[in-house]
């Protein structure tokens, strides 16, 4: 983190960003995102964040089916007979 605070100390005070990069060995798409973090949440803002998503495709699938299913098993599927 003390690295990338030091990069955005440098950034608020002026220096162009194309710059820092270059310096700092870092691409400016991932200069941009730690700038936009800092602006919006501040010194959180620069913290390491976790990789992993809030919920993989699979177990959307997975509870949306048990969901259909319940659907299904609660709905009257007979159907009347003549008599």
């Amino acid at each position: 983190m003390d690295e990338r605070l030091k990069f955005i100390a440098r950034l608020l005070d002026g220096e162009k960003m194309a710059g820092l990069c270059r310096e700092f060995g870092i691409p400016r798409k991932t200069a941009t995102i730690s700038s936009t973090r800092y602006n919006a949440i501040g010194l959180d803002g620069l913290s390491d964040r976790s990789r992993r998503p809030d919920a993989a495709r699979h177990q959307h699938a997975a509870s949306e089916s048990e969901r259909r299913l319940a659907q299904t098993a609660s709905t009257d599927l007979s159907v009347p007979r003549s008599q």
